[in-house]
């Protein structure tokens, strides 16, 4: 077979990572894989969907943006999600795509709907998307949350950081800190907690658990 031209060829996001343990002489080097790892376990049990579909997405090109913010209105309106991520490629915008669904604001979730309704960029939305379900699944208080956020802290940290926090009693804010004045990495707070890459997994799974059981009560 003859190589396509390089124009011809899809894009792909790579979601690989040669590094997955922590290596005391080199701390932070697999700190993205620790990152996405984490954040992948938190959508596989927030949504209950295989972990590895949401990896393979990925691979293929679906942003994480649009994985996060079709499924949370895939959830709330029973519409499948890749029906909605198809319609955010035709229509051009999630406030497009979310509009006729009609979803009941207290359903939708007021950081969502505001975010839709004043049709922000789609970063925007899927922060408020992640900030619904740390809130929704008490890895995060409200004020916690809104320092995190100030101090500079990303989805996938705010994902990991509740993880380590939960798993050691310190406080995520202490742990953020430590983190972004170069103390220490990702890797070396997972090891201080005694949590091994294989464990994230069942570890977010527990939590998120433990939360619904609690709210249900």
């Amino acid at each position: 077979m003859l190589p396509l031209p390089a124009l011809a060829i899809p894009a792909i996001t790579c979601h690989c990572f040669t590094d997955r343990a922590y290596d005391p002489a080199r701390p932070s080097i697999a700190d993205p894989y620790f990152l996405a790892t984490t954040a992948n376990s938190f959508f596989s049990a927030a949504f209950g969907v295989e972990k590895k579909s949401i990896v393979i997405k990925k691979q293929k090109g679906v942003s994480a943006d649009d994985l996060w913010i079709g499924y949370w209105l895939a959830a709330r309106s029973g519409v499948d999600p890749e029906t909605l991520l198809e319609q955010r490629k035709i229509k051009g915008s999630w406030r497009q795509v979310a509009t006729p669904l009609a979803i009941p604001v207290k359903s939708l979730g007021g950081r969502v709907a505001e975010t839709l309704n004043n049709n922000f960029a789609d970063e925007r939305l899927t922060n408020a998307v992640v900030d619904e379900l740390l809130l929704r699944f008490r890895f995060h208080s409200e004020p916690e949350l809104v320092i995190l956020r100030k101090a500079g802290a990303g989805n996938q940290e705010l994902i990991i950081v509740a993880l380590i926090a939960a798993k050691t009693g310190q406080p995520a804010i202490q742990l953020y800190r430590d983190i972004k004045e170069g103390r220490t990495s990702w890797g070396a707070l997972l090891q201080r907690a005694k949590i091994e890459p294989p464990d994230i997994q069942s570890e977010i799974a527990t939590l998120i658990k433990t939360a619904s059981v609690f709210s249900s009560s």
